[in-house]
C-alpha cells in the first residue's frame, strides 16, 4: 500500500515515501529532502546466526556518483570501495540505532541506505539517518525507537538547523545529535574552539528538533508500521547465573576483577572460566551461553562496586586520571614524533610534511571538498592488546578514530598562506587499554608542534565514562575510562579541546538516551580532565611549536605572480616548469590564482627556481643586468637565455668593445654571460649588450 508523508523541517520539505518501492524488504522509506534522494531499507534474517553471543548489525551507506552527475573513475568505471565520509556516515548512523535493538537478539540486520540524488542544500548523510530510522520503525524487526537526528551549523555565532553544505563546510560548528523521545543517544561534533556552554545549547536546540521528527516518524508508524516479529532469545538463563554463583562467589570475581593491571584481571577471568567449564562439562546448553555468562557476571560485578561504593577496577578515585607520560623526538630522521601514554594505553604519533600537491585527492558527493590537507591516520595492531592477528588494513573503527583525532586538531592547524605544506600525522598504537583515540589526539598535538607546525593552541582528549542505577538521578561520572569500564559501563563520552573551548565531541551510548545532567557533567568533566593532562603532562615535553620545520623537512618559498603569467611558468606542455625543475632539483607547485610553490631542501637551488621564476613572469626593465646561456648564434648576433623560454638578442655590435667580424670569435654555444638590458630599438625590441655589463 503506497503512503506518502512530509514535513516542513528546516525551511525546507521532507517527504518520505512508504509501499512506493523495495516491497520485499522488513522496511523500506524512499526520502527527499529537497531534492536529494535516499532509499533507506531494513532487512533482518529469518533465522538467528548459530555461535554468537553479539547482535549482528550492519549499516551500509553507498554513495552513487551519479547522484552528483558523475561517472566513476578509474577502468571498471564503477563505485569501487566506500570512501571515508561513507564509513564515518555508516558509524554515526550505528551508533544511535544500535542500543534500541534487543540485546539478546541474534538475527542478522541490515540497514541500507543508497544516495541517489544529492541536493547542495540538503546533506545526503542526514536524511540517511532519518531515512535508517524510518525504515527500521515501520519494519517488523524488534526495534525499541523511534529516533531522529538532526544537524547544527554555527555561522557568525548563530546556530543553524540542518545546515546545507557549503554552512557545513565553512561554519564553526559541525554538530549531529540523535535523540529518542526523552533523551539524547548519540553527539558527534568538531567544532572551532566552541565553548562548552554553547555547545550545550546547540545540543539541546537539536533535541527539541528531533522531538517534531519523531512525532512524525510515529504518525507513519502508527498507519503504516509492522507488528514485531517474535524471535528466540538467547538471554543467559537465571538458573545458570545462580550455579556460577555457587561456584564463585561475588566476593571472588570482585577479587578476580579490582586489579590496575588489564592483563592479570584477564587472567583471573580465564582461571574462573576453565574451573566452570570443567563443572558444566556434562551440560552442553549451559557451555554455549558460559562466555557471555561469565561477562555479565563480571560487568554485574564491576558496575555495583562504582555505582554503590565509587570503587573503580584500578583504585583510582572517580575523577582520577590514570598516570601520564609524554615525550617528543623519539623516533631518529621522521619530521616529528613523540609518545603520549596514560596507564595502559600508549600511542607513538608520526608527523610528516610535505609541499601542497601531496594533499590528498577526494571523490564524493561534496563537489566543494576535493581535496584534504591535514590527514590522520591511526593503526590499531593486535599486539597492541596482547593479541595475535593477521593485519588486514585499516576496518571502521581505525578509520573513525582517525577521522576523531583529525577533526580534533584542524581548529588549531595555520593556514596555507601561514604554512604551505600538505601535513599527515600517523598514530601507532603501541599498547591499548581505553580510549586510544583521545591518547592519538595528545600524541598528534605534540608531534605537530615537534615538526614545527605552528598550530594556535595545545589540543588534549579525554573520555569520560557512566554507569547508571534505576532511576535517572542514580548515575556516577568517571573520568579517564579504562577498557573494562568501557566495555561494562554506559557511555563514552569523548571530548576534545584548547583551553578557550571544544573542537570535537563523539558519544557513544549502550543504554536508552542521557539526561541533561549527565551531558553537561560529562562536558564539564572533560574539559578539567583536559586541561590538567595540558598542563602536567603535555607541556613539560613541549611547551610550544618548534620555530623551525625539522632540517629533513622539505623547505618551502612561497612567491605570488600574476595568474594571466602561469602559462608562462608552464610553457607549452610543461616545457618550460620541467626545465626549471630538471635544472634545480626543486618540486613546483602553481595554484589558479598566482600562488606558487617552491619546495626542495638545498636553499641555494631554491632561490635559483625563484630567481627563473621572477625572470619569466617580469618585463625586462632598462638598466638591469641579467645572467644567461647563449643558446644561439646568427651573423647579426646571439641568443640568450636569461630564464627557460625567456631569451633576448644581443646584436653583434654590443658583443664587445672591440669590433668583431664573427660572434663566433667570442662566443660559442652555451657560454654564461652577463647582460645590461638596453630598453627599446628603434623597432621597439628589446635590446640586450654584454659589453656594457661588464
Amino acid at each position: 500500500m503506497y503512503k506518502s508523508y512530509s514535513l516542513e523541517l528546516a525551511g525546507r520539505t521532507l517527504t518520505v515515501e512508504v509501499g512506493r518501492v523495495a516491497a520485499q524488504a522488513n522496511g523500506a522509506a524512499f526520502m527527499h529532502y529537497g531534492d536529494t534522494v535516499v532509499l533507506s531499507t531494513a532487512t533482518a534474517s529469518k533465522k538467528p546466526r548459530e555461535g554468537i553471543d553479539f547482535f549482528p548489525l550492519s549499516v551500509e551507506y553507498e554513495e552513487k556518483l551519479y547522484a552528483v552527475g558523475k561517472i566513476p573513475g578509474g577502468f571498471t568505471k564503477r563505485e569501487g570501495k566506500p570512501t571515508e565520509n561513507a564509513i564515518l556516515t555508516s558509524r554515526v548512523i550505528d551508533r544511535p540505532m544500535r542500543p534500541l535493538f534487543p540485546k539478546d537478539y541474534r538475527n542478522d540486520v541490515t540497514l541500507n541506505n543508497m544516495v541517489m540524488s544529492v541536493d547542495p542544500d540538503c546533506r545526503p548523510e542526514l536524511v540517511a539517518m532519518l531515512g535508517s530510522a524510518i525504515a527500521t520503525s515501520i519494519s517488523d524487526i524488534p526495534f525499541d525507537g523511534p529516533c531522529a537526528t538532526t544537524q547544527v551549523g554555527m555561522i557568525d555565532g548563530e546556530l543553524i538547523i540542518n545546515p546545507n553544505q557549503e554552512q557545513w563546510k565553512n561554519g564553526d560548528l559541525n554538530l549531529t545529535v540523535a535523540s529518542t523521545s526523552e533523551k539524547v543517544i548519540m553527539i558527534e561534533a568538531g567544532a572551532n574552539e566552541i565553548p562548552e556552554e554553547t555547545m550545550i545549547k546547540a545540543i539541546y536546540k537539536a533535541h527539541e528538533v528531533n522531538q517534531i521528527i519523531i512525532a512524525f516518524i510515529n504518525d507513519i508508524v502508527r498507519e503504516v508500521g509492522k507488528p514485531k516479529h517474535e524471535y528466540d532469545s538467547y538471554a543467559v538463563p537465571e538458573e545458570l547465573f545462580n550455579a556460577i554463583k555457587e561456584i564463585v562467589p561475588p566476593e571472588e570475581m570482585e577479587k578476580a576483577v579490582f586489579t590496575d593491571d588489564k592483563q592479570t584481571r584477564e587472567n583471573n577471568i580465564a582461571d574462573i572460566t576453565a574451573r566452570l567449564e570443567e563443572a558444566f562439562a556434562e551440560n552442553e546448553e549451559w557451555l554455549a551461553l558460559l562466555g557471555d555468562a561469565v561477562y555479565q557476571y563480571e560487568k554485574k560485578t564491576v558496575r555495583k562496586m562504582i555505582l554503590k561504593d565509587h570503587k573503580r577496577p584500578d583504585g583510582r578515585e572517580i575523577t582520577q586520571i590514570r598516570p601520564l607520560a609524554a615525550e617528543v623526538d623519539i623516533i631518529p630522521r621522521v619530521l616529528g614524533s613523540s609518545m603520549f601514554t596514560r596507564g595502559q594505553t600508549q600511542i607513538c604519533d608520526v608527523c610528516t610534511l610535505a609541499p601542497l600537491s601531496e594533499q590528498q585527492k577526494l571523490d564524493g558527493l561534496d563537489e566543494n571538498e576535493v581535496s584534504k590537507r591535514y590527514m590522520h591516520h591511526y593503526n590499531f595492531p593486535a599486539y597492541s592488546v596482547g593479541e595475535t592477528k593477521v593485519s588486514r588494513g585499516p576496518g571502521r573503527r581505525e578509520i573513525g578514530h582517525g577521522a576523531l583525532a583529525e577533526r580534533a586538531l584542524i581548529p588549531v592547524l595555520p593556514s596555507e598562506e601561514e604554512f604551505p605544506y600538505a601535513i599527515r600525522c600517523v598514530s601507532e598504537t603501541f599498547e591499548s587499554n581505553g580510549s586510544t583515540s583521545m591518547a592519538s589526539t595528545c600524541a598528534s598535538c605534540m608531534s605537530l608542534m615537534a615538526a614545527g607546525v605552528p598550530i594556535k593552541r595545545m589540543v588534549a582528549g579525554i573520555s569520560c565514562g557512566l554507569v547508571t542505577g534505576e532511576t535517572d538521578d542514580d548515575f556516577v561520572l568517571l573520568t579517564d575510562i579504562q577498557g573494562l569500564e568501557d566495555f561494562f559501563g554506559d557511555m563514552d563520552f569523548k571530548v576534545t579541546g584548547t583551553t578557550e573551548g571544544i573542537t570535537a565531541i563523539q558519544m557513544d551510548i549502550k543504554i536508552h538516551g542521557l539526561t541533561r545532567p549527565i551531558v553537561e557533567g560529562a562536558i564539564a568533566r572533560c574539559r578539567e580532565a583536559r586541561l590538567f593532562i595540558m598542563d602536567n603532562c603535555m607541556k613539560k615535553a613541549i611547551a610550544e611549536p618548534r620555530p623551525e620545520v625539522s632540517k629533513y623537512a622539505p623547505k618551502i618559498i612561497q612567491i605570488q605572480i600574476d595568474p594571466q603569467k602561469i602559462g608562462d611558468v608552464v610553457g607549452q606542455r610543461g616545457k618550460t616548469i620541467n626545465a626549471i625543475i630538471d635544472a634545480t632539483g626543486v618540486k613546483i607547485d602553481i595554484t589558479d590564482d598566482g600562488a606558487v610553490s617552491v619546495c626542495g631542501t638545498d636553499p641555494d637551488m631554491m632561490n635559483e627556481a625563484v630567481r627563473l621564476i621572477n625572470i619569466i613572469v617580469s618585463e625586462f626593465e632598462e638598466g638591469v643586468i641579467y645572467e644567461g646561456k647563449v643558446v644561439s648564434i646568427k651573423e647579426f648576433g646571439a641568443f640568450v637565455e636569461f630564464a627557460p623560454g625567456k631569451e633576448g638578442m644581443v646584436h653583434i655590435s654590443k658583443i664587445a668593445n672591440e669590433r668583431i667580424n664573427h660572434v663566433e670569435d667570442v662566443l660559442t654555444l652555451g657560454d654564461k654571460v652577463r647582460c645590461k638590458c638596453m630598453g627599446k630599438d628603434k623597432m621597439g625590441r628589446i635590446s640586450f649588450s654584454i659589453k656594457d655589463a661588464k
